[in-house]
């Protein structure tokens, strides 16, 4: 799931090593199928170990929503440009989203964090006051742009928001909830150019 090199320190492998292996039986199994022995099992590591790094399934199930998220957001860091066409601009973060909508075990993992927080509220809640600690790079973007006099709104999360319900409309909730294909590269460029459009019509 993570792009990062390797960790050195034998623990930081074994932990990475974990997190590999519930990632897997997660999207194989589901959580409440997926017990703390097969992913020792699968990680080829001791209970004890799994145990040592995570203090339960809900912590463990919790770091990998935290790296979900993470890996939801840390494409979408283009900084605001004045010299270059808003409409360009945005359609790289659309573009930049899409890609990682059409990740085949983001999508899996979404769909087994959704089913989850359904069956555990309080989960929900927690993901959701985790994910509000990071304001995702298109809310930046279009406060910047905002702040420039290039855009016109005063709630730049709420616009962000919106822009993306236009995507995931189209290339996450059919896929998730539905089990709809991921779209091709032609829908993909129908839905970030239209979403784009209709975007700067309300707010350019």
């Amino acid at each position: 799931m993570s792009s990062q090199p390797a960790p050195a320190r034998l623990t930081d492998r074994k932990r990475a090593a974990i997190l590999d292996a519930a990632v897997a039986e997660f999207r194989q199994s589901g959580y409440e199928a997926t017990s703390m022995d097969r992913i020792a099992a699968s990680a080829g590591v001791s209970k004890r170990t799994v145990y040592n790094h995570f203090p339960s399934k809900e912590a463990l199930f919790a770091q990998i929503l935290k790296q979900l998220w993470e890996r939801s957001v840390e494409g979408l860091d283009l900084a605001y440009r004045s010299d270059r066409p808003l409409r360009t601009q945005l359609l790289e973060l659309v573009k930049q989203k899409l890609r990682l909508l059409h990740d085949g075990n983001f999508v899996d993992l979404a769909r087994v964090a959704i089913a989850a927080t359904i069956h555990s509220p309080e989960r929900a809640q927690d993901m959701v006051a985790r994910m509000g600690d990071r304001e995702e790079g298109l809310t930046l973007w279009i406060r910047a742009a905002a702040a420039d006099g290039r855009l016109k709104t005063k709630d730049p999360l709420f616009a962000s928001m919106q822009l993306q319900g236009l995507v995931k409309g189209f290339a996450f909730w059919p896929q998730i909830t539905l089990g709809q294909p991921p779209l091709t590269a032609a829908q993909q460029q129908q839905v970030a150019e239209s979403a784009v459009d209709m975007f700067l019509a309300y707010y350019g």
